[in-house]
């Protein structure tokens, strides 16, 4: 489903904390303002009990008006993506190829003169190799030459600074020995959004309270005896943060789609997905047992192409019509930086009538006027999404998931999907994170600071390194910001 393609891309998307010191933006080109969206009231600090005694819906709730809403469209957002030099292209084909076919000769070199060394990739006493010498060799031949630059270990908290630890290698980055040197360095390969992760502040202060009288987990899956007041009161919180009627909260980001889409959809069902949908959303179609295609990434015309041939030809050999159809897109693409084209997403929902599944891992609380995702971003009814997905691991500093969609379909869920009935819960700690957290970006004053300060970084960033020259992706206003580094000299 597209998805080989873009574990392979080389590229970055540095995620731009609220509370990095940038200077704002002068040049006219770079005013991005929001207009006013539907999220028009929010549950204030006041009125939400962070730890009440029962669970209980805040006294103020979202209240939609959208059709007095200047509604957005997708061309005030998106970035046409610069296509890099025929030059460049030229030099980083024949850089990995001839990378490639120095590793292929080291191989067949190794494999004659030491076998030894190299049995592990070779049938050993009729024993095949677990790990192939095919599969490992981007690993063993193109990786390891810049290992160094990657999964650099960290020392305290990663905040909007980063502290990293020094350390050499003397085998060729095949092995690591710490210095004992620490450098400080901004943080921009994080998602901590809205600069929630610290170990300092209310945050951290409301999570040890929480972990003293609460203590850490519940013991049990949420189905049997492993649902606490906390849990209901975090459903609720985020029901009205979203705009929906309920939503199911789940203690991994990953396992909310891939447990959520095979509880949805199964055999004699379609799923249209993205091709660069993430990870989780392939792991979860596969499992479903439900047809899968695939259009080209935010093409709003091959969208259509396909959903018209998928009902034309009906399921295959049998050509019956298909029970369901599920289209699945993310809100905000976390390797591209791209962002879904809503509006037209549901006009084609109006004309082909099929369940839309917006996951919002990167969107929820980063875009918007109030963090309120693509819908808000658009001043879209959230009703008229099927199925919001999204996370707490980005812009809330926490962990795990959340579905939010009609009551009944929660309810179907909470049956159903196997991340609810079988997993551990959402420890109390983590809960109380997102509690706190939510509850600050539901103020005016400084829940809106971050959210326009993030914009204002976003967009000072990006602009700043185009007019250096480098290639950039993203769309306008994307806290997402791929940085594209074609040579793989240019790495290391």
């Amino acid at each position: 489903m597209g998805k080989g393609k873009r574990a392979h891309t080389i590229s970055s998307a540095p995620a731009i904390s609220s509370l990095v010191s940038i200077p704002r933006r002068t040049s006219g080109d770079l005013v991005f303002n929001l207009t006013p969206s539907s999220f028009l009231t929010r549950p204030s600090s006041q009125q939400l009990s962070l730890l009440p005694s029962k669970p209980s819906l805040p006294s103020r709730t979202l209240r939609w008006t959208t059709h007095s809403q200047p509604k957005r469209s997708y061309e005030e957002f998106e970035h046409k993506m610069e296509n890099a030099p025929l030059v460049t292209l030229v030099l980083t084909y024949l850089n990995w190829f001839i990378l490639i076919l120095l590793g292929h000769l080291r191989d067949i070199l190794g494999k004659t003169f030491k076998r030894g060394k190299y049995r592990h990739l070779q049938v050993n006493e009729g024993y095949a190799p677990l790990v192939s010498d095919f599969d490992s060799f981007y690993t063993r031949r193109l990786y390891m030459r810049v290992r160094d630059c990657w999964n650099r270990p960290i020392t305290g908290v990663a905040s909007r600074t980063v502290q990293l630890l020094g350390r050499t290698t003397k085998d060729y980055n095949k092995t690591f020995q710490l210095t004992g040197q620490i450098s400080e360095c901004l943080n921009f390969a994080s998602y901590n959004y809205l600069g929630f992760a610290q170990k300092t502040g209310p945050c951290a202060e409301a999570v040890e309270q929480a972990t003293m009288e609460r203590g850490l987990v519940s013991g049990s899956p949420r189905a049997e005896a492993g649902s606490v007041d906390m849990h209901v009161q975090l459903e609720h919180l985020v029901a009205n943060f979203v705009g929906k009627e309920a939503t199911m909260i789940v203690s991994m980001g990953f396992a909310t789609n891939a447990t959520t889409i095979p509880a949805l959809v199964g055999k004699g069902c379609l799923i249209i997905s993205d091709e660069l949908n993430h990870s989780s959303i392939v792991f979860g179609a596969r499992l479903s047992g439900a047809s899968v295609r695939v259009f080209k990434h935010n093409s709003m015309q091959d969208l259509h192409d396909v959903l018209r041939e998928s009902i034309s030809q009906g399921q295959p050999r049998t050509h019956r019509p298909w029970k369901k159809i599920l289209v699945v897109v993310e809100g905000l693409y976390s390797m591209e930086g791209t962002i879904a084209n809503i509006p037209t997403l549901l006009k084609l929902k109006d004309q082909f009538k099929f369940y839309l599944y917006v996951d919002e891992a990167h969107s929820i609380g980063a875009i918007g006027e109030h963090g309120g995702g693509v819908c808000d971003l658009y001043g879209i009814d959230p009703a008229r999404v099927d199925i919001l997905m999204g996370t707490f691991t980005k812009s809330f500093g926490a962990a795990g998931g959340y579905i939010a969609a009609s009551k009944s379909v929660i309810d179907y869920l909470k049956l159903h999907n196997h991340a609810y009935v079988y997993a551990e819960p959402m420890p109390i700690p983590v809960i109380q994170q997102v509690l706190t957290s939510m509850t600050i970006i539901c103020e005016q004053e400084e829940g809106k600071w971050r959210i326009q300060q993030l914009l204002d970084n976003s967009c000072y960033f990006a602009s700043r390194l185009r007019n250096m020259g480098f290639i950039v992706y993203g769309d306008k206003g994307s806290p997402v910001i791929p940085l594209l580094l074609f040579n793989p000299a240019k790495i290391a």
